[in-house]
C-alpha cells in the first residue's frame, strides 16, 4: 500500500476547500446573474409611460407577493425628464392587483409598493413549491390610451422567477410569472434534509452499539442522544423561508429523524436500566 506523503495530507485539505468554495462562488454567481435579468413587454415609442416594477418579496403562506413600482411617462407624457405628468395620469393594472393608481397632472410621481395574488402551487410542497402571477400595466393619460413599456427584475433572494408569456399591444404591457425557490435556498434545504438523516443515523448506531455491547447507562452517549432530538428542532427552523409544519421538508426528513431518535433514546435508556439491574445480581 502506498504511503501518503505529509504534503498530501496538507494539500489534500487546501484543495477540497478550494473547490468548495469555487462551487459556492459558481452557485452565488448563478443566482446574482438571474436576479439581475430584467424582462420587458410593451411599446418602446418615445412618448411612452414607462412601468418599472421590482419583486420585493415573495410570501408563500399568503400567497402574495409585492412589487415596487416607479412609473416614468417620457416624451410628452411626462415633464422634467419624467418625474411628473403632463396631465392626469391613471395607472391600470391587471385582476391579480388591488387597485388602479392616480397620479395628479405636474406633481412627483413617487415609487409605491403593490402587492399581487399568486395563483396555483401549495406552500406544503416546500423546498419544490411553486407560483403564478399575471401583471399587466396599461395607462391613461388625460383621458386617452397611452403606449406603455412594463419591465420586471426581482430583488428577493429566496425566489426566482420565469417568464412564461408576453403579452404586448400598443397601449398595454403584461407578463405571465412562474415564481419558485431559488438555487441557494434548494441547495440549503437539501442539504438540511441530508443533514436531519445524516444525525438520524448517527444516534442509531450508537445506541446500537450500546445495546449490543451492554454498555448500561453511558450518561454521555444520552446526553448527545437528547440533544440531537432539540437541536434538529432549532436546526428545521433555519430553512429559509420559514416553510410552515407538515411541508415536504417534514415528510421526508424532519419528523422521521425526530422519531428515529426519539425510539433510539427510549430503547438505549431502557436497555441500558435492564443491563445496571442484571450487573449487581450476577
Amino acid at each position: 500500500m502506498p504511503k501518503i506523503t505529509p504534503v498530501f495530507k496538507v494539500v489534500a485539505p487546501v484543495l477540497a476547500v478550494v473547490i468548495a468554495a469555487g462551487l459556492g462562488l459558481w452557485l452565488y454567481a448563478a443566482d446574482r446573474t438571474a436576479g439581475d435579468t430584467g424582462h420587458w413587454a410593451g411599446s418602446h415609442a418615445p412618448d411612452r409611460i414607462e412601468v418599472n416594477a421590482s419583486v420585493l418579496k415573495v410570501d408563500a403562506a399568503a400567497r402574495e407577493a409585492v412589487l415596487r413600482v416607479l412609473v416614468v411617462p417620457l416624451g410628452r407624457f411626462g415633464e422634467d425628464d419624467g418625474v411628473a405628468p403632463t396631465a392626469e395620469l391613471r395607472l391600470l393594472t391587471s385582476s391579480s392587483l388591488r387597485d388602479d393608481r392616480v397620479f395628479p397632472a405636474h406633481q412627483r410621481i413617487s415609487s409605491l409598493d403593490i402587492p399581487i395574488a399568486l395563483t396555483g402551487g401549495t406552500v406544503t410542497d416546500y423546498p419544490f413549491d411553486g407560483y403564478e402571477a399575471r401583471i399587466e400595466f396599461a395607462a391613461v393619460h388625460g383621458g386617452e390610451p397611452a403606449p406603455v413599456l412594463f419591465t420586471l427584475d426581482k430583488v428577493d433572494s429566496l425566489f426566482s422567477f420565469s417568464v412564461k408569456d408576453y403579452r404586448a399591444a400598443e397601449d398595454q404591457g403584461g407578463l405571465d410569472v412562474r415564481f419558485s425557490r431559488s438555487t441557494s435556498v434548494l441547495v440549503f434545504a437539501l442539504f438540511m434534509m441530508i443533514t436531519m438523516w445524516g444525525l438520524a443515523i448517527a444516534v442509531f448506531f450508537g445506541a446500537r452499539h450500546l445495546i449490543a455491547r451492554r454498555k448500561g447507562l453511558v450518561w454521555p452517549s444520552f446526553g448527545f442522544m437528547a440533544a440531537t432530538l432539540f437541536a434538529l428542532a432549532g436546526f428545521r427552523n433555519l430553512a429559509p423561508g420559514s416553510p410552515p409544519i407538515g411541508s415536504l421538508l417534514d415528510y421526508t426528513a424532519f419528523l422521521w429523524a425526530e422519531v428515529v431518535i426519539a425510539l433510539c433514546v427510549v430503547v438505549a435508556v431502557v436497555a441500558g436500566a435492564i443491563t445496571e439491574q442484571r450487573e449487581p445480581d450476577a
